[in-house]
Parts: structure tokens; C-alpha cells; sequence
């Protein structure tokens, strides 16, 4: 799989799928979630509000994913993440990683051969930046995948030297 790092806006990737660094209800919020939502439309909401009538009552699980539509968004579908909040005192590192695989393995189901990832875990959850590209960006090599490409979306654009050299190194 090839791994693209870029400064951008995750909900203007043209791209099979976009993942969204959700929160647990699935149904919308502040940062990245929210943008995705309002971008995207209220088919995005709807298919979320029937995920968690049918499967997720209690909301979606640290670490899992699931997918929807994209909506209005330029790719065919969004694919929710619900990453870990830091903790200085408990590694929850495990959980992180299984966002990023468990996107990838949500993508290979569905067939998306180009997929946009966030910096999950890294805004209001206060994951570090640069921690979180690390583990990003080695949980995205590591991962087996039929994916084609993988692009990590960096929202500031002082963070995209840091993830070109964490890649290069690679």
C-alpha cells in the first residue's frame, strides 16, 4: 500500500472512503466529526442513527469501525472510528492502533481502493501530535490491506514535515 502524508481538510479528499475520528455515538460532534457531518449531509446522520438502532445501542466501541455513506462528500463512503482519549497514566496505544486497522479492514470489506485517515485521538482527545503520527503512520505500513493508497491528512500544516520524515523513515 502506498501512504500519502498532506496538509489538508480530510472532507475535501477525493477519495473511495474517509475516515471519521468519531465519537462514540456516532451521531456528530465537535472537530473532524462534526465537519464530516456537516459537510456530508444528513444521509450520513440518518445511516448513523439506524447503526445504532440496530447494533451499536450503546454506541461504537473504542477502536472498531463501521461504515456509512459519504453523502455529499467527494468519496462513497465514511468510515467511523472511535479513537482513544490520552491518558498519561494508561497506555491505551492498543486501542489507537486498532482504529487505523480496523479502517483498513472496514475499507478492504467494502472494496475502497483509496482511503484518508485524520490524525485520530489527536484534538479533543489530546493524543500527541507527534506520537499520533508515529503510530499512525507504522500501524498504516504494518497493516496488511487490499488498499491501494492510504493518505494521512494533517489539519496544521507545521505538523507535515514531522510526518514526511516519520514516512520517509519507514
Amino acid at each position: 500500500m502506498r501512504i500519502e502524508v498532506v496538509h489538508g481538510d480530510v472532507t475535501e479528499q477525493r477519495v473511495d472512503a474517509i475516515v471519521n475520528a468519531a465519537n462514540s455515538s456516532l451521531l456528530g460532534g465537535g472537530g473532524v466529526d462534526g465537519a464530516i457531518h456537516r459537510r456530508g449531509g444528513p444521509e450520513i446522520l440518518a445511516e448513523c442513527r439506524a447503526l445504532r438502532a440496530a447494533k451499536y445501542g450503546r454506541g461504537l466501541p473504542t477502536g472498531q469501525a463501521v461504515a456509512t455513506t459519504a453523502g455529499r462528500l467527494p468519496a462513497r463512503w465514511v468510515i467511523h472510528t472511535v479513537g482513544p482519549v490520552y491518558s498519561g497514566t494508561e497506555d491505551r496505544a492498543g486501542l489507537l492502533h486498532d482504529c487505523y486497522r480496523n479502517a483498513l479492514r472496514v475499507a478492504d470489506e467494502l472494496g475502497a481502493a483509496t482511503v484518508a485517515f485524520p490524525l485520530v485521538s489527536a484534538g479533543v482527545y489530546g493524543w500527541p501530535v507527534e506520537d499520533a503520527i508515529r503510530r499512525a503512520l507504522g500501524t498504516l505500513r504494518a497493516t496488511p490491506s487490499t488498499v491501494d493508497m492510504s493518505r494521512l491528512v494533517l489539519f496544521d500544516p507545521g505538523t507535515l514535515p514531522y510526518a514526511e520524515r516519520v514516512l520517509a523513515d519507514l
